[in-house]
């Protein structure tokens, strides 16, 4: 999906052929804008980055944004009106899929860029430094968040080179099918976490009866301990289990005293100069509004093309919400196979969805839908954008690492700390997240860059946003803007501090997706 250069004046008119305009900002009933060469006065108020009928739309016909269906008109809509929920219905319609039919060369870089970070001994490079205490299950999370809070910013200050402590809390762990699919994806997913390019060392805690027992995630998952650490010693990890060790508070300090062993380990790596092929980007989006496909998501679409380009890899997700914009991945995909794998996802969401009676246009939210958008076609087509236009590499299931350069893509929900949990533990050591809403999301260990769509926004919550997108509208060039966010990558990918890190953001992020039945 290309986006044309923004019309100037009130109205944003993506693609010629499009039959509603966007506005740039709210519009007043009886107000005359210029479009198309020609007059057109607003029958109702249109709110910013809402949507305006350009020219009259009959009853089911569709409504065309991006140049794409994004919905059906549920009544006849006239000219200059307000074009959202209240006359627009979802509907069906068949998309083609034509697999590799757009397959666009690969990206090619003018200019090698380099970050300074922390490479590992598998050659995967760290953009943080972390010890993290990781419990299997949740009766274990307050004595990892116990054993946590004792390692303040103020009690590292002997070890510099320690981002610091933290402990991945959850819900699950027991109450699941051992050896099913929602035991494999926490498996994997904590596996992620302790494998992390950005985690120096873990800490494994339980409780010692539950179904999720460490001594399957070490075995299923290969762990070994000090992993990350150049020269140390390999050994299995150390599992600290609460019934064994006589309940909280003495778990708590065994917890504490290897933590204290692991610190000046951990403290001996070093930031060193790294080709920006070594990055691993998160594409996320939430709080959307009409002006995410617009400004902050295309934008995010030109940075992950420049990493793409340097040899990195750029991982979209979310596939609830590239539904209904799933053909213009699968027209990008470099094998049939590929692309194929993503179809069968939709078919499988769809058949999920189905058996809870739920429907997937439940999205878009309430905030979504007071930001403009209408349908999650709507949605979807915007969020796609975040990908830019490099070919379509690979499809992972949620949470599989991840270790192909390239544009990809992972399964998971749209819920915004599901899916990023998700990302991260594939790899991801750099999470973009796009906001028209208002997000405050922060995701340990992975640095999060948050990127406001509008200016309104960016300016009323500046002490969250890192990047205000919304200039775009404003006359900024998508180029510009994208180019913006590829330097704060690498910056942050430095040790810059991001605004969600500054505000000690992301302990409280982590959650897994849960498939199945709580037994």
């Amino acid at each position: 999906m290309t986006q044309t250069a923004l019309a100037t004046g009130d109205l944003i008119v993506l693609r010629p052929e499009d039959n509603v305009g966007v506005a740039r900002n709210t519009l007043d009933p009886g107000t005359t804008v210029r479009v198309r060469g020609r007059s057109l006065e607003i029958r109702d108020r249109i709110p910013t980055a809402h949507k305006v009928a350009l020219e009259p739309i009959a009853e089911e016909q569709p409504i065309r944004k991006y140049g794409q269906v994004i919905g059906f008109a549920s009544r006849a809509i006239e000219p200059g009106e307000w074009v959202h929920v209240h006359n627009v219905a979802v509907g069906r319609f068949e998309r083609d899929y034509a697999f590799c039919s757009e397959v666009p060369p690969d990206p090619v870089a003018d200019e090698l860029y380099y970050f300074e970070g922390y490479e590992r001994p598998d050659g995967r490079v760290g953009t943080r430094n972390y010890i993290c205490i990781i419990p299997t299950v949740n009766c274990a999370a307050s004595a990892a968040k116990f054993a946590a809070d004792r390692f303040p910013r103020a009690a590292l200050r002997e070890f510099p080179n320690v981002d610091g402590v933290f402990a991945i809390t959850h819900h699950s762990g027991c109450g699941l099918q051992y050896g099913g699919l929602d035991h494999k994806y926490l498996s994997r997913i904590l596996a992620g976490f302790a494998k992390h390019p950005n985690v120096g060392a873990y800490v494994l805690v339980g409780l010692g009866c539950e179904t999720g027992q460490a001594s399957y995630l070490i075995e299923t998952q290969d762990l070994i301990q000090l992993g990350n650490v150049p020269g140390a010693s390999r050994e299995r990890p150390p599992v600290f289990l609460i019934q064994e060790l006589g309940g909280i508070p003495a778990t708590v300090e065994a917890l504490v005293r290897e933590v204290e062993r692991l610190l000046p380990i951990v403290n001996e790596a070093r930031r060193t100069r790294q080709p920006a092929s070594k990055l691993v980007v998160a594409l996320q989006c939430g709080g959307s509004d009409g002006a995410s496909g617009i400004t902050a998501n295309p934008a995010l679409g030109v940075a992950s093309d420049m990493i793409v380009a340097q040899g990195g890899t750029t991982i979209l997700a979310e596939t609830t919400e590239v539904y209904g914009a799933e053909h213009l991945l699968t027209r990008r995909a470099k094998s049939p196979e590929i692309a194929q794998k993503l179809v069968d996802r939709i078919r499988w969401w769809e058949w999920y969805t189905s058996i809870f009676a739920a429907e997937i246009n439940n999205n878009p939210s309430a905030g979504n839908k007071a930001g403009g958008l209408t349908t999650i076609y709507e949605k979807s087509l915007g969020a796609v954008a975040k990908g830019g236009s490099a070919p379509l590499s690979g499809v992972f299931e949620y949470a599989e690492p991840i270790r192909i350069p390239g544009f990809v893509f992972m399964d998971s929900p749209g819920y915004d700390p599901v899916s990023v949990t998700g990302q991260v533990a594939a790899g991801a050591t750099v999470v973009c997240f796009t906001t028209g809403r208002g997000s405050c999301y922060g995701c340990k260990p992975a640095p999060t860059i948050k990127i406001a769509t509008n200016s309104e926004t960016y300016r009323r919550m500046e002490s969250d946003m890192d990047i205000n997108a919304g200039v775009v509208l404003e006359g900024t060039p998508l180029e510009q803007v994208g180019r913006q966010i590829f330097d704060e990558i690498l910056a942050v990918a430095s040790g810059k501090k991001t605004k969600s890190e500054q505000h000690g953001i992301g302990d409280e992020e982590f959650i897994p997706w849960t498939v199945g039945p709580v037994l």
